[in-house]
This record gives C-alpha cells, structure tokens and sequence, in this order.
C-alpha cells in the first residue's frame, strides 16, 4: 500500500474569514454549510491547495464530507486521492477549553472511520482520507494523547466489544473500523506554550512511532497578544527549538505557520509569497486564507500557491533567543498598555465589521491573559480591521518601547521587519485623534517615513468622526470600503 505519509502538504487552505470580496460560488456574505464544501473542491481543484482545514469549531460539523465531495466532484477527486494527493485535516475543539463545542470533538473523531469507508469504496484501496487532527491552544503533551488514545480505545476499540455478553462483536456486525489510528497536530498559540512547543513536542513523540510530526504555530493570536514584533520573534524562536528537536529525536519535525494577509497577522499575500517564504524558511506548511484567496485575481492566487508548494524547507539561522526575549518583554508590555487605552474603540468599531463565516467565534486568548486583566476583545481579525478601520494599524502599536538599537537587532532577526512596517504605514493616519500622542511621534521619526494611501484614510477619517459623534449610519460602509483598499478585511 502506498503511504500517504509521502508527502508533507505545503499549502492549507484554511477557513479564516478575512476576506473582502465574497467568493463567487457563495450563497450569501457569509459563507457556511454548503458552501465551504463548494470552497473546499475549489481551493484544491482550482487554486493548487494541496490541503484543506475544515474547521470543526463554532459550527455544526458536516459528517458527510468525504462522501460529498467524492460524489459531487467526481472528476477531480479521481485523478487527485484525498489523504494522498489532497488532504482534508480536522480542527477539532479543545475540550480542556471550549466546553461548550467538547462533544463535537467525539462526533468528528467518529466520522473519521465513515470517511474511510466512503472512499474506500469510491477509491478500491484503504489510504485513509483524514488521518490527521489538529488541536488548538495546546499546552501539554497529554491533551494530545488522550485525543489519540480516545479514537484507538473508543472510536476504534469497540469493534471488538459484543453487542450483549455472548453475542457478536461490533465489528463482525457492521464490518471493520480504519484506519486503526491517527496523528494529532498541536496548534501553539500564546507566549507560553510556543516557547515550550518544542518540550510538547518532544514529550508527545516519546510514546509514538511516526515518520514526521507536524506542528501548527500560531501567527494572529500572539500578534493580538502581545503585538506584531512579538509574535514574529515567538515563531522564529519556536521554529529554532523544533529544528534543534529534529535533529535530537531524528525525525522530520514539520512546522505550519498560520500567516494571514494583513501585515499584523503575517502579511502572506499571492505577491509577497517569496518574502514570507524566507521569513519562515525552516516551515514546511503556511496557511492560505481568505483574503489570499478571494481578493486577488484567481491566476494570482494559483502563482503564489504555486510559489509556496515548490519551494523547499531549509535550515534557518540560529538567533539570540535571550535577546530577543528582552526586547519582547518590553514591546509587548508598551503594546498591551495602548491596546488597554484603545479597547472601548475598538470594541466599538468590531460591531460593523461585516462577518465573512457562519459560525460562532472561538474563544479569544486575549480575555484570559491575566498581564491584560481580563479585558474582552474580538478575535483577531475583527480586532485588526477595527484599528485599520480607525487609520491606526495594530502594527504600530508599541513601537514607542523599542529603541533605535533595537531595531537595528530585530532588523537582523525579523527580516521583513521595515517591509512589514511600511505595508502596514500605508494605511497610517498619522493625524488620528486617537493615536497615542508618543506613538505619533515616534512614527513621524521613522527613517522610512509614512507614505499614506489617500483613499484608505478618506475613510479612516469618516469612521472616526462617526465614532466620535456617536453615529452608526456610516461607519459600515466606510470600514468595508477601507477594507477594499486594503484587500483584505483584518
């Protein structure tokens, strides 16, 4: 049997709802579903995925996909084998912190058999089409274990129990369960466990018998978190420690970087591929979201794709972890203030940023930082499309904290640092009423200056004066215009 281990995916579409421009093949706005089905077929026969995340939080989780995507697109998927080829991996919900989503854990590992009997039978060979499940906000190695021991003795166990005492077992009833286990992928996403993701790592991997790992490093939340810089130097630090790891244990460890297209969550768009690429050049997989997918034209789209699927992982440069801590400490202090000042804004304005999905937002890291004393504030990309919206970029929101030194070291570090910086300046309004006086100037001190997009700030300014006003009429029209300028909502 061919392994469908084979091949390491190196480009996921995932289901981020960044986007600007709603996809052709949608029903409404805001996508859900039958339509992600639709979106799924589409990015891996259309754009050159070779890999999709289907997000099994905040939504009602659709049993039948395999089975659907095999019978509604027939073609493709015989030429192109899912688990082979393409690969359709689950995000599950962490029990340990989302409650009220813990059972859909259990629902969706028990579709994991179904999808392989589906194709199976659509295929005539047993390469298992989901063999892979990706935990969030992980933080040791025995939540993952227990997700792997879980489907080996209950998913997959009870095919040996008798259905009554003397009686016939599962299996010999209803036929055999496969595959006969899986592989778990931890998604880091605070400050905490993504310096310690390597331990995790190393912990999880003591009891297994693979041939590589992967690991999912998370890039929106840590820059939510602690701010833009921070969450670039907390993956580059994470992505030292996996190599290190690699070597030790001798197995291939296989990152993911989870990159939207704003700046502050990672600046990956189908026309900056190449830079991001060598930002993170030891990752094997990045994330392909919305916003790269939709606000682009399609022959953009499939370049960067293409971009991302040929190039090759390679050895990065060992960085000076100590230093690079220091400075974080400081950044991320200085930007966990601004954010404080600016959240009743902010929280403000994420009320008219249109919603892209049809779901229920996962639980925000931020709320449950105890160094931000629990104040609330949208996810991610609500949270950067609201700051945008107001012409101050997260971005640049504790820069005042670093010195010119500083810079100069990150800039060694951080090699798209004044790149990343001049995308997000751009869409700067250096007159915002609500810009942090300190940060103003230190802004209009930055060698490179700040070349503002006209258009962008027309709109800013009209979002602010509604805010300060107290009206509501025009700011979502002028946030999804902003948006547009942008290309990409946050």
């Amino acid at each position: 049997m061919k392994l469908p281990y084979a091949n390491v995916p190196r480009c996921m579409s995932t289901q981020h709802p960044d986007n600007v421009i709603t996809p052709f093949f949608a029903s409404s706005q805001a996508l859900g579903g039958e339509d992600e089905v639709i979106e799924a077929y589409y990015t891996l026969s259309h754009l050159g995925c070779d890999e999709q995340m289907w997000d099994c939080e905040g939504k009602e989780f659709d049993n039948f996909l395999v089975r659907k995507l095999l019978t509604q697109y027939e073609s493709f998927f015989r030429e192109n084998q899912i688990g082979d080829e393409v690969r359709i991996t689950l995000r599950v919900p962490n029990p340990a912190v989302e409650k009220a989503e813990a059972k859909i854990l259990l629902e969706t590992l028990e579709s994991i058999p179904r999808s392989f009997d589906a194709a199976t039978l659509f295929y005539g060979n047993e390469i298992p089409p989901i063999f892979e499940v990706i935990l969030p906000m992980a933080t040791d190695a025995i939540a993952l274990e227990r997700i792997r021991a879980y489907y080996k003795d209950f998913v997959i166990g009870k095919e040996n129990k008798p259905i009554r005492k003397g009686d016939i077992t599962v299996g010999e009833w209803i036929g055999d369960f496969k595959p006969k286990d899986i592989h778990v992928i931890p998604l880091f996403e605070d400050k905490e466990h993504l310096l310690n993701a390597a331990n995790v790592t190393r912990e999880f991997l003591k009891n297994q018998k693979v041939p590589y790992q992967r690991v999912f490093l998370a890039r929106s939340d840590p820059a939510m978190n602690y701010g833009m810089i921070s969450a670039v130097m907390l993956n580059k630090i994470a992505l030292q420690r996996l190599q290190k790891l690699s070597e030790e244990v001798g197995i291939p460890i296989c990152p993911i970087i989870g990159a939207g297209s704003a700046p502050f969550r990672g600046n990956l768009r189908p026309d900056n591929t190449q830079e991001i690429a060598k930002e993170y050049a030891s990752a094997y997989t990045f994330t392909v979201q919305s916003a790269f997918k939709y606000d682009y034209e399609p022959d953009e789209v499939r370049s960067g794709v293409e971009i991302l699927k040929n190039r090759d992982p390679e050895a990065i440069p060992e960085i000076e972890e100590e230093k690079c801590l220091e400075i974080l400490e400081r950044y991320a202090a200085e930007y966990q203030k601004q954010v404080m000042q600016l959240a009743p804004l902010i929280n403000n304005v994420s009320k008219f940023v249109p919603k892209r999905r049809k779901r229920k937002l996962h639980i925000g890291l931020f709320g449950y930082a105890r160094d931000v004393k629990g104040v609330t504030l949208p996810r991610a990309i609500s949270f950067t499309a609201s700051l945008y919206s107001l012409g101050i970029p997260p971005e640049i929101l504790g820069l005042n904290a670093l010195t010119m030194d500083d810079i100069r070291f990150l800039d060694s570090v951080y090699l798209n640092l004044v790149r990343d910086l001049k995308d997000a300046l751009r869409f700067c309004n250096l007159e915002a009423k609500f810009l942090p006086d300190s940060l103003r100037e230190y802004i209009s001190n930055l060698p490179f200056g700040v070349q503002s997009n006209e258009e962008h700030a027309s709109y800013a300014k009209v979002v602010e004066q509604a805010v300060s006003e107290g009206a509501t009429a025009p700011i979502q029209e002028a946030v999804l215009r902003a948006a547009h300028v942008r290309r990409f909502l946050g």
